[in-house]
């Protein structure tokens, strides 16, 4: 390990385009990495699409087995193994309520400063139709298990941070944390007419109107009922096009939702991408109808970029920096939703970024308050180390 530039190890599950990983990355590349570098410990074997960047930014890749929450012992020998070999002061665990392990391992080694850093508030979620029954049984069996482990997170960890008050509160309950917010390079996604018409053009999409989501393919983001908002839309709009960002497990479900629906040539599925900032451009209106979110930094982009935003009433009311956004009930109809969409339309596209900026999203003053947090902590244990 480079003994000259301390080193924090991040933990997360895989390095893929989900919110959190998103938002260390947005971290990483503002930090002075001269003064602190980030390693990165994930439990998944395959490759994630951030680790080419990190390992260009001067970050290590670690792998470890995958937490099985039911029999841990393999999990915490291999990690103690792990931090016996490399000398970490820092240790900041993203995986919500499985952060639990890593961080008792790293407790039993001495590593002075542990961050819990909580993503999401989870719901008791349980759809109907959908799945099948042996999906639904091992998925409540999931919530129970973080449910359980909910109770222990606080307790190995030193430091704990959250994206935002609810998610705090839903992990640490009334631990005092800290809100480190899901901040942005603004700059990126200020709304520029030139580039919206360039991508439309590329895409073959001029004089159409554009629904945007960007998300993860999984149960939380509840796709089901987006599609059928599209749907109504499509009945009252007929030259508008759905754009989907991401992917997912339930890429396939979705696709086939989308034929039963006859829309499946009126979506423009276009994955996992690095360049979300200017896809927004040319979307006219961004509908995120999510089961359970933390704070979502999707939310925090789409206002930047001008968008006029849907939300369901699920997520926290600390994502709405700006008059943009609009919350209503998942309990209601497609059709509510659709006809709330189309009410709004057209609407004046603002520049909300500096809005955006007091309110304390922007990434440049936020990575140097995390930057002066690490350097901090491992000031004080030299410190400390020094007067034993």
């Amino acid at each position: 390990m480079n003994n000259e530039i301390p080193r924090v190890l991040q933990v997360f599950t895989i390095l893929n385009r989900g919110g959190a990983e998103s938002m260390i990355m947005n971290y990483y590349r503002q930090i002075d990495r001269s003064k602190i570098q980030f390693d990165f410990l994930v439990h998944r074997e395959e490759r994630g699409v951030f680790e080419d960047e990190i390992e260009k930014l001067g970050g290590n890749i670690y792998r470890m087995p995958e937490i099985n929450p039911l029999n841990p012992f393999f999990y915490y020998k291999q990690l103690n193994d792990f931090f016996k070999a490399h000398n970490y002061k820092i240790v900041h665990s993203h995986i919500n309520t499985f952060s639990s392990f890593p961080l008792k391992v790293a407790k039993l080694n001495g590593i002075p400063c542990r961050i819990a850093h909580a993503h999401t508030a989870l719901e008791p979620v349980k759809l109907k139709n959908i799945f099948t029954p042996k999906f639904e049984k091992t998925e409540e069996v999931k919530k129970i298990i973080k449910l359980l482990l909910k109770k222990t997170v606080s307790t190995y960890a030193t430091h704990l941070f959250s994206c935002g008050i609810k998610a705090g509160k839903w992990l640490f309950n009334d631990n005092e944390f800290v809100v480190m917010n899901n901040a942005i390079d603004l700059h990126l996604y200020q709304y520029d007419e030139d580039i919206s018409n360039e991508l439309r053009k590329k895409l073959n999409l001029q004089d159409v109107f554009i629904l945007g989501h960007a998300g993860r393919f999984s149960e939380e983001k509840n796709h089901f009922f987006l599609l059928e908002i599209f749907h109504s839309i499509k009945k009252k709009k007929p030259n508008c096009k759905l754009m989907l960002l991401g992917d997912g497990i339930l890429k396939n479900k979705i696709g086939q939702k989308a034929k039963d629906l006859n829309i499946i040539d009126d979506i423009v599925f276009l994955g996992v991408r690095s360049d979300v900032y200017r896809l927004l451009q040319m979307m006219d209106v961004f509908v995120f109808p999510s089961f359970f979110e933390g704070l979502p930094v999707t939310l925090v982009e789409a206002q930047a970029a001008g968008l006029k935003v849907f939300a369901s009433n699920t997520i926290t009311r600390e994502v709405a920096l700006t008059d943009n956004i609009e919350f209503l009930s998942i309990k209601q109809s497609p059709d509510y939703w659709a006809e709330k969409v189309l009410a709004a339309m057209p609407y004046v596209r603002k520049n909300n970024c500096e809005i955006i900026r007091a309110k304390g999203y922007d990434i440049i003053e936020n990575a140097r308050r995390l930057q002066n947090f690490y350097l901090g902590q491992i000031n004080k244990e030299n410190n400390e180390r020094k007067n034993i």
